[in-house]
C-alpha cells in the first residue's frame, strides 16, 4: 500500500502529541497542513513538514516548494528549511543532483537552509526527502477557517504537480499512450510553477482558509478544507481549471486530474465582497485563478462518498476523517465525498516495483 494512512489510523496518531502547550495555535489536526505557535511578540511560528519519497525527477526542487507551500498557505513567509535526506546507496552523483535541487529552490524562494541529516539507508528502493518548513506572520489563516457563504477559488489548475510527473518520471508510457513530445516539454515545465507563495501573499489578507492541495489533488484538497471547517464546500467540475496539457496526458494515462498530484495551486475561501479584489490581485501577478464554488452550513447527510478506504466504517473519533456525518464534505457535481481519495498516480509507481 502506497499513500497516507487510514482515516481511523491517522486519528489515533493525531491524538498523541505530547505536553500540552498554551502557545500553540494550531495543532495536529486532519486537513491541518500547517502548526501555529504563539510568539508573544504580535507574531505567530508556523511550521510543516513534507515528505518526497516517490517522484524521482527533480526530487529536491519538489520538497523545498511543497514544504514551503504549507507555511505560505497558512499566511506565513517561508524562512528556514531543515531537510533529512536518505538513500538506498552510496551515490555521490544523486546526493549533488539533490542537493544542487535544494539549494537552487530554496534560494529561489529566498528561504536558508539551517540544517537537516543525510544518510545512507540499503532497505530503501529510491531517494526518500523530508523537510520542514518554518516562517513567521502576524496575520495566520488556518485551514479551519472557511465561514458559509464564502466563495471558494482555486488558482493555476488541477493536478500541476501530476502533470509534471507525468510528463518527467512516466514521459515513456506517456509517449506509447500517443502523447506528442511537445505536449510532454511544456508539461514538464509545470514543476517551475510548484510554489504557490505569490498568490498565498496575494490572498492572506482576504482569505478566511487556505489550503495547498497535494496528495489525491483538488479533490482531497477540498475534502481536508471541509472537514477542518466543519462546512460543505459545494463544487462543480466544469469549474475547475483543467490545462490542455493536463487534460491530454492524464486522458492518455488514464488519470483523473482532480486526483492527482495538485501542489502549484491554492485553494482559498474567500468572503463574496472580497473576491472581485482577490481575484484583480491575482490576474495583476499574472496568476489564473478561477471561482469553482462557495461554501454552505453541512448538510449532515450520512451517505456521502468513501473514496479512500471501502471498509472503513466512519467510526473516526474526530481526531482523523472518517466518510461521516457532520463534519463537512465537498459536494462535486451533487456527489458527496467525505473521505480522500488514493492519489490516482500510485498505481503507475506501484506498476514499477
Amino acid at each position: 500500500m502506497i499513500g497516507k494512512l487510514d482515516p481511523d489510523t491517522l486519528g489515533r496518531v493525531l491524538e498523541q502529541t505530547g505536553a500540552s502547550s498554551g502557545d500553540l495555535l494550531t495543532g495536529a489536526a486532519y486537513g491541518e497542513d500547517a502548526a501555529a505557535i504563539d510568539l508573544d511578540d504580535g507574531k505567530t511560528l508556523v511550521v510543516s513538514s513534507d515528505p518526497i519519497s516517490l517522484a524521482a525527477d527533480r526530487a529536491g526542487t519538489l520538497g523545498v516548494y511543497v514544504a514551503c507551500n504549507d507555511v505560505a498557505a497558512s499566511g506565513a513567509d517561508p524562512e528556514f528549511l531543515t531537510n533529512v535526506i536518505f538513500l538506498p546507496e552510496e551515490d555521490d552523483e544523486t546526493l549533488a543532483t539533490l542537493t544542487d535541487q535544494l539549494d537552487d529552490a530554496a534560494d529561489d524562494l529566498g528561504v536558508t537552509i539551517v540544517g537537516g541529516h543525510t544518510e545512507y539507508v540499503p532497505a530503501l528502493e529510491r531517494p526518500l526527502l523530508s523537510l520542514t518548513a518554518l516562517g513567521r506572520t502576524d496575520s495566520h489563516v488556518p485551514t479551519s477557517g472557511a465561514q458559509p457563504g464564502d466563495r471558494l477559488l482555486l488558482t493555476k489548475g488541477a493536478a500541476i504537480e501530476g502533470t509534471g510527473i507525468l510528463a518527467s518520471d512516466f514521459a515513456d508510457e506517456a509517449r506509447e499512450a500517443g502523447v506528442e513530445q511537445a505536449t510532454l516539454d511544456r508539461a514538464a515545465g509545470f514543476f517551475d510553477e510548484i510554489s504557490i507563495h505569490r498568490e498565498a501573499d496575494r490572498l492572506r489578507s482576504a482569505a478566511t482558509a487556505m489550503h495547498d492541495p497535494t496528495e489525491g489533488g483538488i479533490v482531497t484538497g477540498c475534502v481536508e478544507l471541509a472537514a477542518a471547517s466543519g462546512v460543505d464546500l459545494i463544487a462543480e467540475r466544469d469549474a475547475i481549471p483543467i490545462r490542455p496539457e493536463t487534460e491530454t496526458i492524464c486522458e492518455a494515462m488514464s488519470v483523473d486530474p482532480l486526483r492527482s498530484f495538485g501542489s502549484g495551486a491554492l485553494l482559498a475561501t474567500v468572503p463574496p465582497a472580497a473576491v472581485d479584489t482577490a481575484l484583480d490581485s491575482l490576474s495583476g501577478a499574472d496568476i489564473d485563478a478561477a471561482v469553482i464554488g462557495e461554501v454552505r452550513e453541512p448538510s449532515g447527510d450520512d451517505g456521502g462518498s468513501d473514496e479512500s478506504d471501502p471498509n472503513d466504517d466512519g467510526n473516526s473519533d474526530g481526531s482523523g476523517r472518517g466518510g461521516d456525518d457532520d463534519a463537512g464534505a465537498l459536494i462535486l457535481d451533487d456527489e458527496r465525498i467525505t473521505t480522500a481519495p488514493t492519489d490516482q498516480l500510485y498505481p503507475l509507481w506501484e506498476g514499477e516495483a
